[in-house]
């Protein structure tokens, strides 16, 4: 069973919600990374999606493009953000990593050399935000080899049909992206967000991660009850951004995600 499955059933078990945190590797420092992703599950933290660096991002908002940029001029590659998993499985070899990026630079590396170190170095599965199931094949033939999952997103304008081929492509779990626009997007509206994922019940039982637009406890009790796992990812990153030393990346955590873990759990 994979680790991913596990935490899953564990929190079902417990009628309970992952919190599933994003950071970009790399960001504010890369050796600030590892105490962030190890900060994060001491708070309540279930699932880590770690960003990894692109130029040219189309899914991010400027919070998130302006926190790669950074790691990026740190000196961040793929092969670094790999590195960085290892490290952080050296002492967590439970809590599961989910790598968020784009095609080009896993194009550029080698799609079986990727999959493969990415599997080696404890990574449990892969969103990639411009890779879709019409363009997966040569990839999820890999990650299957591999015993990797591939993410795959959800938007409020995806139609049922279409609906209907993504989720019977999906592993892990699927990611229903909660409002149009980017993420970060300051105008939130989860009015629709219920039909969605009721549709997305009625075709799939696979576990559903809900993000974009969630910054707080109120936002991630408003979807909370929807959902099986709450996403945050810019208001955290920009928190961040602003913290100097592991002790800053500590009290960041714990001030900001700690109450979010408590409030959803008890909800």
């Amino acid at each position: 069973m994979s680790r991913l499955e596990q935490t899953f059933i564990e929190l079902k078990n417990n009628k309970q919600k992952a919190l599933v945190p994003f950071i970009t590797a790399g960001h504010p420092h890369p050796l600030l990374t590892v105490p962030t992703m190890h900060a994060l599950v001491n708070n309540g933290s279930n699932i880590i999606e770690l960003g990894m660096p692109f130029s040219d991002p189309m899914a991010d908002g400027i919070v998130i493009q302006e926190s790669s940029e950074k790691a990026i001029e740190h000196g961040m590659t793929i092969s670094s953000v790999l590195d960085i998993v290892s490290e952080f499985r050296e002492l967590d070899n439970k809590t599961p990593v989910v790598l968020m990026g784009y095609l080009n630079p896993i194009e550029k590396f080698g799609y079986e050399e990727f999959v493969k170190r990415a599997e080696n170095s404890g990574v449990d599965a892969l969103l990639i935000v411009d890779c879709p199931p019409e363009e997966s094949e040569k990839l999820l033939i890999l990650l299957k080899k591999y015993n990797l999952n591939q993410i795959f997103l959800i938007a409020p304008t995806t139609t049922k049909q279409r609906q209907m081929y993504i989720l019977s492509q999906s592993t892990g779990f699927i990611y229903c992206v909660a409002l149009k626009g980017v993420t970060g997007s300051a105008n939130v509206d989860y009015s629709g967000l219920s039909d969605k994922i009721e549709s997305i019940r009625s075709i799939s039982d696979i576990p559903v991660a809900i993000g974009f637009g969630v910054k707080d406890v109120e936002s991630a009790l408003a979807v909370a009850s929807f959902g099986d796992a709450i996403v945050i990812g810019s208001a955290l990153v920009e928190r961040l951004d602003k913290c100097q030393d592991q002790k800053d990346i500590e009290k960041t955590i714990k001030e900001f995600i700690k109450p979010i873990a408590i409030a959803i759990n008890k909800a």
